[in-house]
């Protein structure tokens, strides 16, 4: 069984996605659609923008959406038998499933960063990946400090966690002090995955309810509970949680696996979901589209 699977925001580089406006007619008409729908040119800033540019939540999220979701429905062969995303990524696998039209994504992916940015301003905050320490061990250091809490299980040694920014400072002080590797703070906006967005998730809930979601033609593998979810009702609630809770996706992987996965093909910019699933199962075929 083929496990397609979609990466989220830091996956991005300048240059993302030209190769496909400038060969393929299809691709051309889909990022010419997105320009109109965000209301500015985002492809001027994915082809030439500079890394500072790119790195924006509002450029960001839809820049790495686009090309996933681009990218999948323009290959020559896509037949998926279940899909999985990492964060944002869950964006771009319901459209590769069918459970979700381009148009309507792309608004919501819009509406997310949005919602995002708003509520890292709000709050100043952080996250930062722990490196060499069991999850169990890095949700003990979480426990200890006030508002940090386990944000991103990306793979077996490789946790982030998410808070305030004194609250991320402690907490990789304490788990240097656990043993752990490195524990890095992460250029990133804001703390996401915790409960620091709740007033992001509260923006984007009704948005999500308003969206009208097909049964997907394989299933899903979601973010908050690495369960293969097809009832729509389901992947809504699933979707509007998935902003303050963690992800999952470690757990997803095994899950995956577990279910029958055979190859995981990697669709989007970068390789960073190709390099997790290695150390989930290192004798697992991987490949990107």
């Amino acid at each position: 069984m083929k496990a397609y699977v979609f990466p989220g925001q830091g996956a991005q580089f300048t240059g993302m996605g030209k190769d496909l406006y400038d060969a393929n007619p299809k691709a051309k008409e889909l990022f010419e659609r997105a320009n109109e729908i965000l209301g500015f040119r985002i492809t001027d800033v994915m082809f030439e923008g500079t890394a500072d540019e790119l790195k924006q939540t509002n450029v960001t999220q839809p820049a790495v959406f686009l090309h996933s979701v681009v990218t999948a429905l323009c290959a020559e062969e896509f037949t998926p038998d279940m899909v999985a995303g990492h964060s944002l990524g869950e964006f771009s696998a319901l459209v590769a499933c069918g459970a979700l039209n381009f148009e309507d994504a792309l608004n919501l992916v819009a509406k997310r960063a949005a919602a995002m940015q708003k509520a890292c301003e709000m709050n100043p905050s952080t996250m930062a990946a722990i490196l060499g320490l069991s999850d169990e061990d890095v949700e003990k250091v979480c426990e200890g400090v006030e508002g940090v809490v386990a944000a991103n299980y990306n793979c077996p040694g490789q946790l982030v966690i998410s808070g305030s920014k004194e609250g991320i400072e402690a907490a990789c002080e304490a788990a240097k002090e656990a043993g752990a590797k490195r524990a890095l703070p992460l250029p990133v906006g804001g703390a996401f995955h915790s409960p620091l967005m709740e007033p992001a998730r509260e923006e984007l809930q009704k948005a999500i309810v308003e969206t009208t979601l097909n049964t997907p033609k394989c299933p899903i593998y979601q973010n908050v509970n690495a369960q293969p979810q097809t009832d729509p009702s389901v992947i809504k609630e699933n979707l509007i949680a998935q902003l303050t809770a963690p992800v999952k996706w470690t757990q997803t992987v095994q899950a995956m696996i577990t279910d029958g996965a055979a190859e995981f093909i990697e669709c989007g910019p970068g390789k960073v979901l190709s390099g997790l699933v290695k150390k989930v199962d290192r004798k697992m075929p991987v490949s990107s589209l």
